[in-house]
């Protein structure tokens, strides 16, 4: 049905005469529906552009650090050992801090951007691992005798194994120049494990072979490694850096981090903040939700952690498997708001 038009004449001072015409309701709308799409393809391409140059900053930023390191690494002086030792520290810190950059980065990055960059950074770890080797040879462990004689002769060198222990606590020395501050559990079934804040602050904590078991993480660590868990229930403080997942199965993970890495993953929940991205690869049956464990002092190891406690983004995975860009993968999903886990367990951490 044609619109219905209302004229009205009007006379001027001039004694000329105007006629106002009311416009259709439908060709307003039809006005506004135009102006409107012109708006957001402009915001699109605005915010495109601005992807590009933010994508362009990262490649050119991350490809000068990354020869820099490959420079120093490669031309680290062997006659020196604390001239190389220098060097090689160095080296560790300028790796961690692009580890860093990139994941401040992701968010707009794509995911074969992702992937060639981590590539990069384990070439880098594996050149200053090999580099290390050749300039800081470890020392190996010798058993002197107690003879007193004047033999020149160099004494025997003998290998020690270090045995693995059901709790794996205290410094491992690898070699002069580097030691490993690590601790954590491993090899345990159906118990309760705890470990408090001074005991885990700012180290490398490390889960392995773990089946039926609850543990409990009171503290802030540097890094989280847990591998080969089943049926476990696993919920941690704030971790300054990543956390690593490799082969869990029918457990429960909750933690605070800067990045999730998930790898061999089945029939699992996470319930993650992360301030990056949490990645999947080789995963299926993955469920997210928001972290919601909580106790006294998780306030106070946030700040310790310099996680940003209002930024979560704990929906934005990234499947490596699943490359269909505007399909979702079908190896991770939310976990529905009724199913979500609000109340936990309470484990006294002063026991």
């Amino acid at each position: 049905m044609e619109a219905l038009r209302m004229e009205v004449t009007v006379e001027n001072d001039d004694g000329d005469v105007n006629t106002a015409v009311k416009v259709p309701e439908r060709v307003l709308r039809r006005d506004q529906a135009r102006l409107e799409e012109v708006e957001r393809r402009r915001n699109v391409k605005e915010s495109q552009t601005v992807t590009e140059e933010k994508s362009d900053f990262f490649t050119s930023t991350f490809n000068a650090e990354k020869a820099a390191l490959e420079a120093s690494i490669s031309g680290c002086n062997h006659s020196n050992r604390d001239e190389a030792s220098k060097t090689l520290e160095d080296a560790t810190v300028k790796i961690q801090q692009l580890q860093k950059f990139l994941n401040d980065s992701v968010m707009f990055l794509t995911q074969y951007e992702i992937r060639q960059a981590q590539a990069s950074l384990q070439k880098l770890q594996s050149s200053l691992a090999d580099k290390r080797e050749v300039a800081l040879p470890k020392k190996k462990f010798a058993f002197r005798s107690r003879n007193t004689g004047t033999s020149k002769q160099p004494e025997p060198i003998q290998d020690t194994t270090v045995k693995s222990a059901s709790v794996v606590d205290g410094t491992v020395m690898l070699d002069a120049a580097i030691s490993v501050n690590q601790c954590g559990f491993s090899n345990v079934h159906d118990q309760v494990l705890i470990k408090h804040a001074e005991e885990i602050q700012q180290r490398d904590v490390l889960l392995s072979n773990l089946t039926n078991c609850k543990v409990r993480l009171y503290g802030c660590p540097s890094t989280v490694h847990i591998k080969m868990v089943s049926n476990c229930e696993i919920l941690c403080g704030p971790v300054s850096s990543s956390v690593f997942v490799d082969q869990c199965t029918k457990s429960i993970l909750a933690v605070p981090c800067q990045q999730l890495r998930t790898h061999n993953t089945s029939a699992t929940q996470i319930y993650i903040h992360v301030t990056s991205r949490a990645i999947i690869e080789d995963c299926h049956d993955v469920r997210f939700a928001p972290f919601t464990w909580t106790y006294p002092e998780i306030h106070d190891h946030f700040k310790v952690s310099r996680l940003d406690p209002d930024r979560n983004n704990w929906e934005q995975v990234d499947d490596f498997n699943w490359l269909a860009a505007g399909t979702p993968s079908p190896n991770w999903t939310v976990i529905p708001e009724s199913e979500r886990i609000s109340s936990w367990d309470l484990v006294d951490p002063a026991t």
